[in-house]
């Protein structure tokens, strides 16, 4: 950790739900245990007061306030932090992180974003760009378009052909996503997704195929590892919060866990995680045919 950082401002784990659940209390805690003993001062914003991370003694001082661009913009005025903490508070800290960053909030009042970059999340959250990336370095992922209006949704969804997947981007716990057989069935989905999201991705439909992650930590050396891996009882199409994980992954041979887990920390490389990640495969044990997902970058579970 750098010497000269005397204050960073934490966003913590808030609500807890899917996408947004225990363990951003847990590695929220543990942040600010390591800032403690590295003598930098924190400061967390965490509405929920039923965390062990807002408890006496976690952090030097705490707002119990909304983690949102308004309230961490008025908290970075009066406390002025030297550096901000992203990853520990979930999808939605994460969604604040990118506002901060694209208002120029961050750059004005010299805060420095530790661990991930956020040019890095939104490679990871802007599905269009996502795909990019991963092109630029062979990593497959499902046959896609993200698209930003319903005319452009019902073109990409003939164009891949029925069934296809439909999800929203920057969205807690599938919010807006579904598998459609049909078009009529699309546009029901379709119109809930713009609802929670300004871009939404119409891909290939791969149900049926399991649903594999890995949680990943790269540190700023390029130190690399996966730390678990992990196989949804469900198969694709049945959301990772409404379903059963078990770790580490009982259907895959040793081969294939090390096959993914190659792929897994290629691709955290190439996209400049620097602290912990989540990613998601699905993969048919047949054919050890794969697609990434998405990687999240921030932990999950």
């Amino acid at each position: 950790m750098e010497k000269k950082l005397t204050k960073v401002l934490v966003l913590g784990s808030g609500a807890l739900k899917i996408g947004q659940a225990g363990e951003f209390d847990y590695s929220g805690s543990q942040a600010l245990k390591a800032l403690r003993e590295e003598g930098v001062s924190s400061v967390l914003v965490n509405p929920n007061i039923a965390t062990i991370q807002t408890s006496e003694g976690i952090a030097d001082k705490v707002y119990f306030l909304p983690v949102n661009t308004h309230f961490v913009t008025e908290i970075i005025k009066k406390e002025r932090p030297d550096g901000i903490l992203l990853a520990f508070g979930g999808q939605t800290a994460l969604n604040c992180g990118t506002e901060l960053f694209q208002k120029g909030i961050l750059k004005e009042y010299g805060v420095k974003v530790l661990g991930t970059s956020v040019e890095a999340i939104m490679d990871t959250e802007d599905r269009d760009l996502f795909v990019k990336r991963l092109n630029e370095i062979g990593l497959k992922t499902p046959i896609s378009e993200a698209v930003e209006s319903m005319e452009a949704a019902l073109e990409a969804a003939r164009h891949i052909g029925y069934p296809v997947m439909i999800r929203s981007a920057y969205a807690l716990g599938g919010l807006g996503s579904g598998i459609c057989q049909d078009e009529k069935k699309f546009i029901e989905i379709a119109e809930s997704a713009f609802t929670f999201a300004p871009q939404v991705l119409v891909e290939e439909s791969l149900k049926g195929w399991k649903e594999i992650e890995f949680e990943v930590i790269r540190d700023a050396n390029d130190h690399c590892f996966t730390v678990a891996s992990m196989e949804n009882f469900d198969p694709l199409g049945i959301h990772t919060g409404e379903s059963i994980v078990v770790a580490p992954t009982c259907s895959l041979s040793e081969d294939q866990v090390k096959m993914l887990q190659e792929i897994s920390v290629k691709c955290v490389r190439h996209l400049g995680i620097v602290g912990e990640c989540n990613i998601q495969f699905a993969f048919n044990a047949d054919t050890n045919d794969y697609r990434i997902i998405e990687v999240n970058a921030r932990l999950s579970r």
